[in-house]
Formats: structure tokens, C-alpha cells, sequence
């Protein structure tokens, strides 16, 4: 299947239905997956005795997300979509499979990263099927209607996984997704069928370049909750050392020198999970341990988040559209003004005796950012992919994504285990701010031309 003529360019055209269908309920799974993990990890952390490993329970789905992003992404560049998206979703069911009978906390964090395996190879080969399949003119389209199946999910994930967690257990929240990794995979195989890979081997050294920063992520997180000082920055500085050049084999060249408008991208993918997929995480504790509110309670608050990300996507879409373009690096700056915004909202809430109700306020205002900037510079990142490299781009696209979210929600974890709640959140809200606010200067990039090295990745 190739990009299809502009007499048949409509999302639910014939030749597109199926696959627009299918990827928007494969996203459709795994926000709710996220959404409904949030939301009941306060009890699962408190069932398993396991409140030490909660950032863990994140940053194990990030790094696996990060391993299978290049690795199946590069299979799919070779072979096609199709194999490989059969392989995450078997992943995916398997890691909820583990975490939903899970006898300690550390089993469950296992399942965790098999979860990650196979969610960052399914977000991956959505980003190269739009790529390949749709016209430019209608991918924001799509990647609107991407954002809008978080819609469903934000709407009754936190609440029901809340319910089913009160009332069965969380467990049941878990093993309850099972038969929807089944019907995604029937309706979703058949439509990637269509589209053939490249043809190229699979570039091994990039998977093992990928596995070298998950480790390196690793070893830098787990320094921070060793208590021995010397051997924290022995295992600090390892991880780092480790982590950070294999890391900038796999990013286009030049992406620390921001030296064009795809290594913008990259950058800014970073810094925007960072600031707040990473911090979304600590939400719902945050809000019970120090506001006193419960799992529904936070649970909503996270739903106003996504759903005010889905409307500022369909925003996107029209500014996007009317402007033929030239509006991406502009939203993507106001995007990182609401986000900061929100952060320092949040950190209002959490900690001053104001009303709690402004926490959903504040998620709003960051959602609505995360609407205007993620699918700006996405596109952006799509208008400067080499041609016959998409999934390679959208790999190193997605691990910037998961490696900002893993270390930003770690790095939280850790600081609140180390320094108690309200000093923890008040640092991790800091970094968060910081983020979004180096992210409006680097935004500035994304309408930069590409630069000649672009396509070394």
C-alpha cells in the first residue's frame, strides 16, 4: 500500500478504513492501559509492599518501550508492519499477563517492561504506517484522530479502573484488557498487510546501541536510590558514560547541536515527556498522600488531562490545515509555555492549602499543550524523515519519547524515596518547569531547513 492518490484521501476511504480503524483502537488499548495504571498503582504499590519500586513501575514500561521501538521498528522498515506489530501485541498481552498475577512487586515491574516491549513497537508502527499510507495533507488529520482515541479511555478509564479495582481488585484491571489485545489484533493485522517493507537488514548494532541506554538509564536511576554515596556516583556516572554515546549513535547527527529542524524534533520530544508524561505518573499519588484524595478522585484529574490533549489536537489540526504548515514551530512553543504553566500549578496544588479542585485546572492547561505540541513537531519530524527510513526515524522519535518519560518519572520516584513526598514533588515539579521552558527556545529549530547531514542516523 503507498500514499494514496488525492481522489482517495479521506481517513475511512475504502483502502484506509480498515487501517485508520485498527490503529486508532491498538492506541485506543494502550491509553486506556495507561490511564487505568496510574490510576490504581497506589494500591497495587500498597498490596505488594512495593511503595520503593513505584517510579520503577513506569520507567520498566519506558525503557522496554524504548528496546522495542528500534528493534521492531527497523524489522518493520525491512519486512513491513505487519510481523512486528503481531509480535508487540503478543508482548503487550503477555506483560499484562504478568503484571496481573504478580505475587511481589517485583514481578509485577517485570511485567511492566514486557508491557513496554510491546506498547513502544505498536506506537512506532502506527507513526510509519501514517507516514507511508497517507498523504501529507491528511496525516494531521490522522494523527488528531490518534489523539482523540485517548477520548473514550479518559472518559471512563480512571473511573472504571478504579471501580473494578474496588470492587474485584486491580489485578482484574490488568487481565481484564486481554480480549481487546485479541480484537486489535484481528481487525489491525489484515490492514497493515498492504503495506511492504523496504526491504534493508535490520541494523543489529542499533539494537544493541538501544540496549546500552536502556541499561545506562538503568544503572543512572538506580544510583539515585543507593544509599552508599561512593558507589551511587560509581553507578551514576557508569550509567551516564554508558547511556549518553550509544544514545547519540542512534539520534540524527548533530542533535545536541540542534543543527536542523529534524534533530529539533528529536530534542523536543524529550523535553516534552520529560516535563509531562514522566511527572502525569506521580499525579495520582501526589494528590492522595498529600491533598488527601481519592483513587476516583485523582483518577479524574488525569482524565481532564487527556481530554483537553485531544481537543488541543483536533485544534492542531485546523490551525494546521488552515496555515498549510507554517504554524508547527509557533504551537509548539505555546504548547511548552501551557505545559510550564501547569507544572507550577500542580506544584501549587499539591503543596498550599488551595482549593484541590485546581489540580484538574492545571492538567487541563497541560493537556491542551501537550494537543498543541506533540503532533506539531511530530509533523515536522515527518516532513524531514529520509525517504525509505521512516521507521528508523519514528524509533529514534519514540525512544526520545520513552526515555524522557522513564528518566523523569525515576528520577521522581527516586527523590520522593529519598526525600519524603512534598520535598520530592517539590524538586521533580522544578525539573519539569525547567524542561518546558528550554523546550520554548528549541522550538524555535523546528522551522529551521534540514541540515545535510539529516539523514545519518
Amino acid at each position: 500500500m503507498q500514499a494514496l492518490p488525492s481522489s482517495q484521501t479521506g481517513l475511512f476511504a475504502p483502502a484506509l478504513r480498515g487501517l485508520s480503524i485498527g490503529l486508532s483502537l491498538s492506541i485506543l488499548m494502550i491509553a486506556f492501559e495507561s490511564l487505568a495504571v496510574s490510576t490504581v498503582l497506589p494500591s497495587v504499590s500498597k498490596e505488594l509492599n512495593g511503595q520503593a519500586l513505584y517510579g520503577w513501575s513506569f520507567s520498566a514500561f519506558f525503557l522496554g518501550y524504548l528496546v522495542s521501538t528500534v528493534t521492531l521498528g527497523g524489522l518493520a522498515d525491512r519486512d513491513g508492519p505487519k510481523r512486528p506489530y503481531g509480535v508487540a501485541l503478543a508482548l503487550f498481552g503477555a506483560g499484562l499477563l504478568i503484571a496481573g498475577s504478580a505475587p511481589n512487586m517485583t514481578v509485577f515491574v517485570i511485567g511492566r517492561g514486557v508491557q513496554g516491549l510491546g506498547g513502544g513497537a505498536t506506537g512506532a508502527i502506527a507513526y510509519l504506517a501514517i507516514n507511508r499510507a497517507y498523504p501529507d495533507k491528511i496525516r494531521a488529520a490522522m494523527l488528531s484522530l490518534l489523539s482523540s482515541a485517548w477520548v473514550l479511555p479518559a472518559l471512563i478509564g480512571p473511573l472504571t479502573a478504579s471501580l473494578i479495582a474496588q470492587a474485584f481488585s486491580w489485578r482484574t484491571v490488568f487481565l481484564g484488557l486481554l480480549p481487546l489485545v485479541a480484537i486489535a489484533a484481528t481487525i489491525t493485522l489484515p490492514a497493515l498487510g498492504g503495506l511492504r517493507g523496504h526491504g534493508k537488514p535490520l541494523e543489529r548494532q542499533r539494537v544493541v546501541l538501544a540496549v546500552a541506554v536502556a541499561l545506562g538509564a538503568v544503572l543512572t536511576l538506580s544510583a539515585l536510590q543507593t544509599p552508599q554515596l561512593w558507589l551511587a556516583a560509581l553507578m551514576g556516572l557508569g550509567g551516564f558514560a554508558l547511556m549518553l554515546p550509544a544514545l547519540l549513535r542512534l539520534l540524527p547527527t548533530g542533535t545536541l547541536r540542534l543543527e536542523g529542524a529534524l534533530q529539533a524534533g528529536m530534542v523536543t520530544r524529550f523535553l516534552l515527556t520529560f516535563a509531562f508524561l514522566g511527572a502525569e505518573v506521580l499525579v495520582p499519588l501526589a494528590l492522595g498522600k498529600l491533598r488527601g484524595l481519592s483513587l476516583t478522585e485523582a483518577g479524574l484529574v488525569l482524565s481532564v488531562g487527556a481530554l483537553s490533549w485531544s481537543f488541543g489536537s483536533v485544534l492542531q489540526s485546523r490551525f494546521d490545515s488552515r496555515s498549510a504548515g507554517q504554524s508547527r514551530a509557533g504551537l509548539v512553543r505555546i504548547g511548552f509555555a501551557l505545559l510550564s504553566s501547569a507544572m507550577l500549578g500542580m506544584l501549587s496544588v499539591s503543596l498550599l492549602p488551595i482549593p484541590a479542585w485546581l489540580a484538574g485546572v492545571a492538567w487541563l492547561i497541560g493537556g491542551l499543550g501537550m494537543g498543541f505540541a506533540f503532533p506539531s513537531h511530530t509533523l515536522v519530524v515527518f516532513a524531514h524523515a529520509p525517504s525509505g527510513e521512516e521507521g528508523k526515524v519514528s524509533g529514534s522519535l519514540q525512544m526520545v519519547d520513552v526515555l524522557g518519560a522513564a528518566l523523569s518519572a525515576g528520577i521522581g520516584g527516586a527523590l520522593i524515596a529519598q526525600l519524603g513526598l512534598s520535598a520530592g514533588f517539590s524538586v521533580i515539579y522544578a525539573l519539569t518547569v525547567c524542561a518546558a521552558l528550554i523546550g520554548i527556545a528549541v522550538a524555535g529549530k523546528l522551522s529551521s531547513p534540514a541540515s545535510s547531514v539529516t539523514g545519518e542516523l
